[in-house]
């Protein structure tokens, strides 16, 4: 049997995570943060390469190591209803809701909008753009076993080479010194927490959970079929294309704080990252700087389609075949497209704030099973603690009108008064690490109490025996 992956193999797998990981987000969060942060860009960095790269590599480590079939036997540890719904929650959210159309929408608005005749209605041309999207998308994601071919060794390497191509002009020739430019908004009042939450925009630690799956099916298919090993080959592949995820991080930071020389400071990081291509590369910058946005969102749309649907024939077999859920989520995906890359940031940033602290807690108690061994009672105390915290974060992020609509401003008032970090957005944080090692205590307790019972019954259990022995004697 196969126990690990060639070279050359590890190299196309992890390809191709990264191929899948490395979106829309992951371009134009990362240069708005460097245009944002200024002189503070080295925090905002750390905190964005915790949430944006540390996290997704522990989710992919966390499903290799625990030799976990997907997300819902993962997060079944703390009851099979609520892994039912962070499952379908977690999939929803990185798939047709939120994720998929910023697939469609982000190569639009940065890429060909600013490259469409005078006159020509955005509404029309979205909708025919997001349907040769949507035609291509959908053709790729029902041939699911060509994912490896098609995303890791051809959409990702073309992606590479214009990315690499136009940063390695900005960065032989830079525009300014950013020393000299000062943080904007929450950047320079605590720009590591700022970086934290720009991190989370990217979906990534969620996207790491749910990419598990492809990246265990398709390692099997590669012959390797031990779950030690293939648990082992996940971890190498994972660290390679978090490693490159997070040198692109670094580099697309670096050219948004350096355009601030010849650029105010953007609407968001998708015309930011615009006006550099157009400022580095005149006459071609708008035509390249739509290539390389649209060859990295097709191939993430691709993983996406095929994670969720996938994921969605495991959880409920008997609704749809894969096929017909890739199509659903395809269709799902073009209609909320059509909405507008504004509109999906504002609705996504709240269920963001609710989802990215349990998939957090979520990923630590897995990583920590081969030594505290937590049991089902410990796992929910953890989870509830924190869905109740990050409920907090839910409520500040929602749009302050639909806020005061639904008469939440005295629970978020609460919310500010007893949770410590709550101020920016990190509430959850302080009680779930309480919440840890209590349940861990509290664990341990029972286990001592347990213990003294069991060793009276097995001694009592002895002393019959003792006696059946004697007495038939």
């Amino acid at each position: 049997m196969k126990k690990k992956l060639t070279k050359a193999e590890t190299l196309s797998v992890a390809s191709m995570l990264f191929g899948l990981f490395f979106g829309a987000g992951n371009l134009i969060f990362p240069a708005y943060m460097g245009q944002a942060s200024g002189h503070s860009l080295l925090p905002a960095l750390a905190g964005f390469l915790i949430t944006g790269v540390g996290l997704p590599l522990l989710a992919v480590v966390s499903i290799g190591i625990t030799h976990s079939s997907g997300v819902l036997q993962l997060s079944d540890r703390a009851g099979r209803r609520y892994g039912y719904f962070f499952t379908c929650a977690l999939y929803l959210t990185i798939g047709p809701f939120f994720a998929i159309p910023r697939c469609f929408t982000v190569p639009f608005e940065s890429g060909i909008v600013p490259m469409l005749p005078e006159g020509t209605s955005p509404r029309a041309a979205l909708l025919i753009f997001s349907a040769v999207f949507f035609a291509v998308m959908l053709w790729f994601s029902l041939r699911p076993g060509k994912i490896l071919v098609w995303v890791g060794k051809f959409l990702n390497p073309v992606f590479l080479v214009i990315f690499f191509w136009i940063m390695g002009a900005v960065l032989l020739h830079p525009a300014g010194d950013i020393a000299g430019i000062e943080p904007a908004a929450g950047y320079a009042a605590s720009p590591l927490a700022q970086g934290i939450l720009e991190g989370y925009n990217t979906m990534d630690a969620l996207a790491g959970l749910a990419f598990g799956i492809v990246v265990i099916d398709v390692i099997k298919s590669l012959g390797v079929k031990n779950p030690g090993d293939i648990a082992a080959c996940t971890v190498r592949s994972g660290v390679l294309a978090c490693l490159l995820m997070a040198v692109i991080y670094a580099v697309t930071t670096v050219a948004g704080a350096q355009s601030r020389a010849f650029l105010p400071l953007a609407d968001n990081g998708g015309a930011a990252l615009s006006g550099i291509v157009r400022h580095y590369f005149p006459g071609i910058g708008s035509c390249l700087f739509a290539l390389m946005i649209l060859f990295a969102c097709i191939k993430t749309a691709i993983g996406l389609i095929t994670s969720c649907s996938e994921a969605f024939v495991q959880m409920f077999p008997s609704v749809l075949d894969y096929r017909k859920w890739a199509v659903l989520f395809s269709v799902v995906s073009f209609a909320i497209a059509n909405v507008g890359l504004t509109g999906i940031i504002q609705l996504s940033l709240p269920v963001l704030m609710l989802l990215y602290p349990l998939a957090m807690t979520l990923v630590l108690v897995a990583l920590t099973e081969r030594w505290l061994h937590l049991d089902s009672l410990s796992c929910r105390i953890i989870t509830g603690v924190t869905l109740v915290c990050a409920f907090g974060d839910f409520i500040a992020a929602l749009p302050e009108g639909l806020r005061a609509f639904c008469h939440l401003d005295a629970v978020q008032a609460l919310y500010t008064k007893i949770l410590p970090l709550y101020s920016v957005g990190l509430g959850w944080m302080l009680p779930a690490a309480v919440a840890f090692a209590a349940a861990r205590i509290l664990q341990g307790i029972r286990k001592g109490r347990a213990v003294p019972g069991a060793g009276q019954e097995a001694g009592a259990l002895r002393d019959s025996e003792q006696e059946v022995h004697i007495f038939s004697e």
